[in-house]
């Protein structure tokens, strides 16, 4: 009953393979490719691996992405396996979805509001839920807003660090410097852009702390997760984790309440 999960996103796909389709399996294998590889996958990253029994996908790289790495599988004829993706929906895997057209949420976010749901409710069994602030930190940074009953209230988009300095870069003489270090008072220009990106982002998550904290009267759980997480994390001033897994988390709840219907 193994299950492949696999993750496209902006930049890279990334994939891994579970004994199993449940939050919890253990995790047999994972890969990455950046996207202008994906071609690469069949021969090399998934040729080894073993049949998967199911497939689930979560794609934010647009439908052409999408069937080139559905070619990349048709490949493996020993796999004769059919590939599924996450849509956004009103409701699923334990959450409701507040989005003003639940359908247009990326499906990025909606699977790391489901599997940040399941650690919610799987580290706080016999006690009451809590809301939940997820943040994912990419090419683009979501800072989202789960309440305490599992509804999404909505959250924030902004560009990543390599957007900004690459807009920066683009408009205004001058800019054109290494990538420096975050500090309190930066004292040159390479230290002052990559505080001013750092900050820009933890701000935001910050301010989205308080507004839950406000709307909900509690502090939420924090979980942070994409593959720019551990630049950000050194410099928020709040208690939170990485999981580097959390799409991975919300795929394999999807697809174990999907087989439980």
């Amino acid at each position: 009953m193994s299950f492949l999960a696999i993750d496209i996103g902006n930049t890279r796909l990334k994939w891994a393979l579970y004994a199993g389709p449940q939050p919890g399996s253990p995790m047999l294998a994972h890969g990455a490719q950046f996207l202008e590889n994906v071609e690469k996958l069949a021969e090399h990253d998934w040729a080894a691996l073993p049949v998967p029994t199911s497939l689930l996908g979560c794609n934010v790289a647009g439908d052409g992405m999408r069937r080139r790495v559905e070619e990349q599988l048709e490949q493996l004829e020993r796999w004769d396996l059919e590939p599924r993706w996450v849509a956004s929906s009103a409701q699923a895997g334990g959450i409701v979805n507040g989005y003003d057209h639940p359908s247009r949420l990326g499906a990025d976010r909606f699977v790391a509001l489901i599997g940040a749901r399941h650690h919610v409710l799987s580290r706080g069994r016999g006690q009451a839920p809590k809301p939940a602030l997820v943040v994912m930190v990419g090419t683009a940074v979501t800072v989202d807003a789960l309440d305490a009953d599992g509804r999404f209230l909505g959250g924030l988009i902004l560009p990543g660090h390599g957007i900004m300095l690459r807009a920066l870069e683009g408009g205004t003489a001058g800019l054109r410097v290494p990538t420096g270090e975050v500090r309190e008072f930066p004292t040159n220009t390479s230290d002052a852009l990559t505080s001013g990106g750092n900050f820009a982002i933890t701000g935001a998550i910050e301010r989205m702390h308080r507004h839950i904290v406000k709307r909900c009267g509690q502090e939420p759980v924090t979980l942070m997760t994409g593959g720019a997480g551990w630049k950000v994390s050194p410099s928020l001033d709040i208690p939170h984790e990485l999981i580097d897994s959390l799409i991975f988390d919300g795929l394999l709840a999807v697809q174990a309440h999907r087989l439980a219907l």
